[in-house]
Protein backbone atom coordinates (compact mmCIF):
# COMPACT_ATOMS: atom_id res chain seq x y z
CA UNK A 1 0.00 0.00 0.00
CA UNK A 2 2.81 2.25 0.98
CA UNK A 3 4.42 1.55 -2.12
CA UNK A 4 1.30 2.13 -4.72
CA UNK A 5 0.61 5.34 -2.33
CA UNK A 6 4.38 6.53 -3.27
CA UNK A 7 3.54 6.12 -7.36
CA UNK A 8 -0.08 7.59 -6.91
CA UNK A 9 0.99 10.89 -4.77
CA UNK A 10 4.15 11.54 -4.41
CA UNK A 11 3.91 14.94 -3.05
CA UNK A 12 1.69 13.58 -0.40
CA UNK A 13 3.70 10.52 0.39
CA UNK A 14 6.54 13.05 0.85
CA UNK A 15 4.26 15.76 2.69
CA UNK A 16 2.86 13.18 5.28
CA UNK A 17 6.70 11.76 6.08
CA UNK A 18 7.57 14.58 7.87
CA UNK A 19 10.53 16.78 8.40
CA UNK A 20 12.92 13.48 8.37
CA UNK A 21 11.67 12.76 4.67
CA UNK A 22 12.65 15.90 3.48
CA UNK A 23 16.15 15.39 5.01
CA UNK A 24 16.15 11.81 3.34
CA UNK A 25 14.98 13.87 -0.01
CA UNK A 26 18.18 15.98 0.18
CA UNK A 27 20.49 12.78 1.01
CA UNK A 28 18.98 11.22 -2.20
CA UNK A 29 19.84 14.80 -4.14
CA UNK A 30 23.64 14.70 -2.95
CA UNK A 31 23.96 11.19 -3.56
CA UNK A 32 22.81 11.65 -7.35
CA UNK A 33 25.36 14.57 -7.64
CA UNK A 34 27.89 12.77 -6.51
CA UNK A 35 27.05 9.55 -8.36
CA UNK A 36 26.63 11.95 -11.80
CA UNK A 37 29.93 13.44 -11.16
CA UNK A 38 31.91 10.04 -10.08
CA UNK A 39 30.12 8.90 -13.16
CA UNK A 40 32.27 11.20 -15.70
CA UNK A 41 35.11 11.32 -13.80
CA UNK A 42 35.94 7.92 -13.78
CA UNK A 43 35.56 6.97 -17.39
CA UNK A 44 38.49 5.32 -18.69
CA UNK A 45 39.66 7.66 -21.55
CA UNK A 46 39.29 10.62 -18.85
CA UNK A 47 41.64 8.96 -16.11
CA UNK A 48 43.89 7.21 -18.78
CA UNK A 49 43.44 8.65 -21.90
CA UNK A 50 43.76 6.25 -25.23
CA UNK A 51 46.79 8.57 -26.70
CA UNK A 52 48.85 8.53 -23.76
CA UNK A 53 48.64 4.64 -23.47
CA UNK A 54 49.39 4.29 -27.31
CA UNK A 55 52.35 6.56 -26.85
CA UNK A 56 53.71 4.75 -23.62
CA UNK A 57 53.25 1.14 -25.02
CA UNK A 58 54.78 2.41 -28.22
CA UNK A 59 58.20 3.98 -26.57
CA UNK A 60 61.63 1.98 -27.00
CA UNK A 61 64.14 1.79 -24.52
CA UNK A 62 66.73 4.96 -25.65
CA UNK A 63 64.44 7.05 -27.51
CA UNK A 64 64.07 10.80 -26.58
CA UNK A 65 61.29 11.24 -24.02
CA UNK A 66 60.61 14.69 -25.87
CA UNK A 67 57.08 13.50 -27.72
CA UNK A 68 55.78 12.12 -24.47
CA UNK A 69 56.93 15.16 -22.59
CA UNK A 70 54.80 17.71 -25.14
CA UNK A 71 51.82 14.99 -24.89
CA UNK A 72 51.04 15.56 -21.27
CA UNK A 73 52.22 19.09 -21.01
CA UNK A 74 48.38 20.57 -21.43
CA UNK A 75 47.35 16.91 -20.14
CA UNK A 76 45.23 17.16 -16.44
CA UNK A 77 44.30 13.76 -16.49
CA UNK A 78 45.30 10.95 -13.52
CA UNK A 79 47.65 9.22 -16.32
CA UNK A 80 48.98 12.37 -18.07
CA UNK A 81 49.83 14.46 -14.47
CA UNK A 82 51.77 10.62 -13.32
CA UNK A 83 53.64 10.57 -16.38
CA UNK A 84 55.17 13.99 -16.27
CA UNK A 85 55.92 13.24 -13.15
CA UNK A 86 58.32 10.66 -15.12
CA UNK A 87 59.64 12.67 -17.74
CA UNK A 88 60.33 15.70 -15.56
CA UNK A 89 62.56 13.05 -13.77
CA UNK A 90 64.24 12.05 -17.27
CA UNK A 91 67.77 12.83 -16.08
CA UNK A 92 67.48 11.93 -12.26
CA UNK A 93 68.30 8.55 -10.71
CA UNK A 94 65.96 5.51 -10.45
CA UNK A 95 65.51 6.09 -6.69
CA UNK A 96 64.30 9.79 -7.17
CA UNK A 97 61.97 8.87 -10.40
CA UNK A 98 60.03 6.36 -8.02
CA UNK A 99 59.79 9.17 -5.02
CA UNK A 100 58.31 11.62 -7.49
CA UNK A 101 56.17 9.10 -8.94
CA UNK A 102 54.86 8.14 -5.73
CA UNK A 103 53.76 11.44 -4.49
CA UNK A 104 52.24 12.15 -7.75
CA UNK A 105 50.25 9.01 -7.51
CA UNK A 106 49.07 9.16 -4.43
CA UNK A 107 47.60 12.64 -5.22
CA UNK A 108 46.21 11.53 -8.21
CA UNK A 109 44.51 8.24 -6.44
CA UNK A 110 43.16 10.44 -3.51
CA UNK A 111 41.80 12.76 -6.21
CA UNK A 112 40.23 9.75 -8.13
CA UNK A 113 38.70 8.75 -4.82
CA UNK A 114 37.03 12.44 -3.87
CA UNK A 115 33.43 12.32 -3.46
CA UNK A 116 32.98 8.62 -2.21
CA UNK A 117 33.13 9.41 1.22
CA UNK A 118 30.19 11.02 0.93
CA UNK A 119 28.23 8.03 -0.48
CA UNK A 120 29.50 5.86 2.22
CA UNK A 121 28.25 8.69 4.57
CA UNK A 122 25.42 8.30 2.89
CA UNK A 123 25.07 4.94 3.58
CA UNK A 124 25.46 4.90 7.08
CA UNK A 125 23.04 7.55 8.16
CA UNK A 126 20.48 7.08 5.72
CA UNK A 127 18.73 3.95 6.99
CA UNK A 128 19.10 5.84 10.62
CA UNK A 129 16.86 8.64 9.99
CA UNK A 130 14.46 6.65 8.40
CA UNK A 131 14.11 4.50 11.26
CA UNK A 132 14.31 7.58 13.29
CA UNK A 133 11.45 9.57 10.89
CA UNK A 134 9.66 6.12 11.86
CA UNK A 135 9.93 5.94 15.80
CA UNK A 136 8.97 9.78 15.58
CA UNK A 137 5.74 8.73 13.81
CA UNK A 138 4.76 5.71 16.12
CA UNK A 139 5.33 8.12 18.88
CA UNK A 140 2.58 10.20 17.28
CA UNK A 141 0.29 7.50 16.85
CA UNK A 142 0.46 6.52 20.16
CA UNK A 143 0.21 9.68 21.63
CA UNK A 144 -3.19 10.26 19.68
CA UNK A 145 -4.48 6.97 21.01
CA UNK A 146 -3.43 8.19 24.40
CA UNK A 147 -5.16 11.44 24.52
CA UNK A 148 -8.25 10.08 22.73
CA UNK A 149 -8.10 11.52 19.05
CA UNK A 150 -7.76 8.36 17.86
CA UNK A 151 -10.22 6.09 18.84
CA UNK A 152 -8.78 2.57 19.86
CA UNK A 153 -11.76 0.65 17.76
CA UNK A 154 -10.47 2.89 15.04
CA UNK A 155 -8.20 0.12 13.12
CA UNK A 156 -8.39 1.91 10.09
CA UNK A 157 -6.85 4.96 11.46
CA UNK A 158 -4.14 3.37 13.43
CA UNK A 159 -2.74 0.84 10.19
CA UNK A 160 -2.99 4.18 8.37
CA UNK A 161 -1.04 6.21 10.49
CA UNK A 162 1.85 3.35 11.48
CA UNK A 163 1.98 2.90 7.83
CA UNK A 164 2.76 6.90 7.30
CA UNK A 165 5.42 6.21 9.81
CA UNK A 166 6.85 3.87 8.25
CA UNK A 167 7.29 5.64 4.94
CA UNK A 168 10.82 7.14 5.76
CA UNK A 169 12.26 3.91 6.87
CA UNK A 170 11.50 2.82 3.04
CA UNK A 171 12.75 5.53 1.62
CA UNK A 172 16.05 5.42 4.06
CA UNK A 173 16.36 2.00 2.87
CA UNK A 174 16.30 2.69 -0.61
CA UNK A 175 18.67 5.73 -0.54
CA UNK A 176 20.84 3.58 1.07
CA UNK A 177 20.77 0.51 -1.25
CA UNK A 178 21.18 2.83 -3.84
CA UNK A 179 24.23 4.74 -2.19
CA UNK A 180 25.85 1.10 -1.16
CA UNK A 181 25.57 0.01 -5.21
CA UNK A 182 27.86 3.33 -6.23
CA UNK A 183 30.03 3.23 -4.03
CA UNK A 184 30.88 -0.16 -4.28
CA UNK A 185 31.20 -0.02 -8.06
CA UNK A 186 33.35 3.21 -7.51
CA UNK A 187 35.96 2.22 -5.36
CA UNK A 188 36.15 -1.14 -7.27
CA UNK A 189 36.74 1.22 -10.54
CA UNK A 190 38.96 3.38 -9.08
CA UNK A 191 41.41 0.19 -7.64
CA UNK A 192 41.06 -1.25 -11.70
CA UNK A 193 42.45 2.24 -13.20
CA UNK A 194 45.08 2.42 -10.38
CA UNK A 195 45.89 -1.24 -11.37
CA UNK A 196 46.18 -0.34 -14.99
CA UNK A 197 48.07 3.34 -14.28
CA UNK A 198 50.25 1.19 -11.82
CA UNK A 199 51.05 -1.40 -14.48
CA UNK A 200 52.19 1.36 -17.65
CA UNK A 201 54.11 3.42 -15.67
CA UNK A 202 56.08 0.34 -14.44
CA UNK A 203 56.38 -0.12 -17.99
CA UNK A 204 57.57 2.72 -18.93
CA UNK A 205 60.22 3.33 -16.34
CA UNK A 206 61.19 -0.29 -16.71
CA UNK A 207 61.83 0.86 -20.27
CA UNK A 208 64.08 4.18 -19.60
CA UNK A 209 66.18 2.30 -17.50
CA UNK A 210 67.10 -0.64 -19.93
CA UNK A 211 69.49 1.02 -21.11
CA UNK A 212 71.67 1.53 -17.22
CA UNK A 213 71.72 -1.58 -16.56
CA UNK A 214 69.02 -1.83 -13.70
CA UNK A 215 69.49 -4.72 -11.68
CA UNK A 216 66.37 -7.14 -11.11
CA UNK A 217 66.23 -6.43 -7.00
CA UNK A 218 65.89 -2.68 -7.89
CA UNK A 219 62.75 -3.59 -10.85
CA UNK A 220 61.29 -5.79 -7.74
CA UNK A 221 61.25 -3.20 -5.43
CA UNK A 222 60.03 -0.38 -7.90
CA UNK A 223 57.55 -3.26 -8.33
CA UNK A 224 56.29 -3.24 -4.83
CA UNK A 225 56.48 0.44 -4.08
CA UNK A 226 54.17 1.32 -6.90
CA UNK A 227 52.23 -1.44 -5.49
CA UNK A 228 51.61 -0.13 -2.31
CA UNK A 229 50.68 3.84 -3.41
CA UNK A 230 47.91 2.26 -5.33
CA UNK A 231 46.76 0.10 -1.94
Amino acid sequence: MTFLALFQSPTEFILKGGVFMWILLACSLVAITVIFLRLIALRKGAVIPRLIEKSIMGYRAGESLEPLRRLVEDDDSSMGQILDAVVRSANATKAETLELVQTRARREVVGLEGGLFILEIIVGISPLLGLLGAVTGLVKVFANIGSGVTSTSDLKGIAGGISEALSTTIVGLAIAILALIAWSTFTRRVETLAIQMESLVTELIDKMFQRSGTSAAEEDQQRETLEEVTR
